[in-house]
Order: structure tokens, then C-alpha cells, then sequence
């Protein structure tokens, strides 16, 4: 008997546009031999089923089933295609795990850990993870612009702490643009991250877990067209992404022993796309993201296709993993 699979897209932030993409593809490519495929798109303002004609069909939140003409559904399975909140940060994963409601992503300790950056970091520092210089500020303090510049130098990068997307991030140059950065990194979130360049090799690493083992996929190179792989860069075809990428066999082996480490040690699952830059030969850890994009475009598709691993076997195996 085919499995009902609700696959989630949209979220409260601003990436539901990108979310509902993602979850377009996944129902597009799922494999109807094996299950039935129901689009579930959540935003701040209601949960709704919405069928191939656009009709909506309330969510009952008490189990997360729904009713179509009369019927009531329940799932076998979740797949989670919300990059942001509450896809992203464990929310939804807490949810599903107090309704035993298998899911696609991680649990919900990991996913809200490795959503925030500043925490992701610093949970990994013990284990000698090389990252960029970081300095902390949450809304409301005040801001020491010399304080932050003689910590990270110049450039340096202004981020949202719990933000995808490139969304309320600046790369600032001089101590005067400071303050509008973190004032717009605040439109994102109320804790910024600020971290000093490096400059050097960006690459993108996928670890999956596939047929029951952890795989890491074929690394891309990032190679930006702008001043960094900012959100025209990711989404507008302002930079080239390259798979495998164009770096040493140390470097390779190098990255792909690290995030693989950090998959086990954080004890993932799912998909994750962990993000590095080279400083020579050493990889530094940018943030890893457990809801990656999953259009047809997006990397970690592009990566799995390096490795013979079509969206229909990709989105299965997700499902089979789930249930498992």
C-alpha cells in the first residue's frame, strides 16, 4: 500500500518563497508508485492542503491530518521542505515528535542547534573546529564599534544569527557602516553574529544519509560574481557553482573528513549542507543548514546528481530513511 506523504513548504520567514519551490520539486519528482503525495503549505496565517487545482483544506493541528470530501487523511510521513522557521530551528520538529509523525529532517534539538549560528560554533569549538573571529550582539546593547573591529579586523561579515538565505547579512568595510549593518541583520533576528573575513576558497559540502550509511556528496566551489555569495549570488545566477570542485586532493579530503565528522558528532540526519571556506589547506566552518534548497537548481540536487543519485531516488530515500 502506497504511504501518504504530507511534504511541508512555505514557514514564517523570509524564505517561504524559496520553501514553497523547494516543496514544489519534491512533489513534482516523489515517486508516485511507492506514495501518495499531499502539498502542505504553512504559513503564519493558516496550515492548508492545497490539491492540483488550488483548492485549500484546513490542517487539523490536534494530529495533522486533514479531510477531503469527507475523509479524514493521516500521514505516514512528513518531508520537510521549509528552509527558516519553524522548518528549520526545531519547532516543527518538536511538534512532529510529540505526534510520533516520522519526519525527514533532524530532531529538533539539532535542528534548532545548528539554526543558530553562534551556538553551532561554539558547541563545536571544543572539538578544535577552525572558524572565523566572531563577536556577539543581541538587540538592545549597546554596540562598541572599536570593540568589534579590533576582534574581527576589516572586513568583516554582519549576519542574523537565526537567518538562511543570505537574508540581514553585510559584508562591512569601514567602522562608519557598522551600525546600519546590524541594524539590518536586526530586521532578521534579535541576536547578530559579526565574524571576520577569510579570504579564500568557498565550498559546499553535502552529507546525507542514504541507503542507511552517511554519504558525502560531491563538493561544489562557490565562485560568487558579487562581493559574496549573497542572495542574488544564490538565487539570481550571479555566481558559478561548480561540482566536483576545482580544489587539491588534500583540500578534498580534508573538508569531506570534516563534515562528515560534524554530521556524526552532532548526530544528524537527513539532509545537511555544510558550508566551508580554505584558508591554504584548512577548512573553516561558515554554519551547516539541515533544510538545504531542493530545486531542481539548488546545490545539494546538483551535488547528488554528481553522484549518480536522481531527484526520484534522492526524495525516496529521504522518505525511507524517515520511516526507518
Amino acid at each position: 500500500m502506497k504511504k501518504n506523504i504530507a511534504i511541508i513548504m512555505g514557514g514564517y520567514s523570509s524564505e517561504y518563497d524559496i520553501s514553497i519551490k523547494s516543496g514544489n520539486v519534491v512533489h513534482k519528482f516523489l515517486d508516485n508508485s511507492k506514495f501518495n503525495a499531499y502539498r502542505i503549505i504553512i504559513s503564519k496565517e493558516k496550515w492548508v492542503y492545497v490539491d492540483l487545482e488550488n483548492n485549500e483544506s484546513p490542517i487539523d493541528k490536534s494530529d495533522f491530518s486533514v479531510t477531503v470530501e469527507g475523509k479524514k487523511i493521516r500521514f505516514d510521513c512528513v518531508f520537510n521542505a521549509i528552509h527558516g522557521t519553524p522548518g528549520e530551528d526545531g519547532l516543527i520538529q518538536a511538534y512532529f515528535e510529540l505526534l510520533g509523525l516520522p519526519h525527514t529532517s533532524c530532531n529538533h534539538y539539532q535542528s534548532a542547534l545548528t539554526f543558530n549560528k553562534r551556538d553551532l560554533l561554539s558547541s563545536l569549538k571544543p572539538y578544535g573546529i577552525p572558524c572565523a573571529q566572531s563577536y556577539y550582539v543581541n538587540a538592545g546593547d549597546h554596540i562598541d564599534e572599536r570593540a568589534i573591529i579590533d576582534k574581527v579586523g576589516l572586513p568583516c561579515f554582519v549576519k542574523a544569527n537565526r537567518a538562511g538565505s543570505s537574508y540581514g547579512i553585510s559584508k562591512v568595510y569601514k567602522q562608519e557602516d557598522l551600525t546600519a549593518a546590524i541594524a539590518n541583520a536586526f530586521t532578521e533576528d534579535d541576536e547578530v553574529i559579526i565574524e571576520s573575513f577569510l579570504d579564500g576558497t568557498e565550498v559546499s559540502v553535502g552529507v546525507i544519509t542514504y541507503q542507511n550509511e552517511i554519504k558525502v556528496l560531491p563538493i561544489t566551489e562557490i565562485v560568487s560574481e558579487n562581493d559574496f555569495f549573497d542572495y542574488e549570488a544564490k538565487y539570481l545566477g550571479q555566481s558559478q557553482e561548480i561540482t566536483p570542485a576545482m580544489i587539491t586532493k588534500p583540500q578534498e579530503k580534508a573538508v569531506t573528513d570534516l563534515a562528515e565528522f560534524i554530521y556524526r558528532t552532532l548526530r544528524l540526519k537527513g539532509y545537511t549542507r555544510s558550508e566551508f571556506i580554505f584558508m591554504d589547506d584548512t577548512p573553516y566552518l561558515l554554519e551547516v543548514n539541515t533544510t538545504p534548497g531542493l530545486t531542481e537548481e539548488s546545490i545539494l540536487p546538483q551535488q547528488a546528481a554528481a553522484a549518480g543519485i536522481d531527484l526520484k531516488t534522492l526524495f525516496s530515500s529521504a522518505i525511507e530513511e524517515a520511516l526507518r
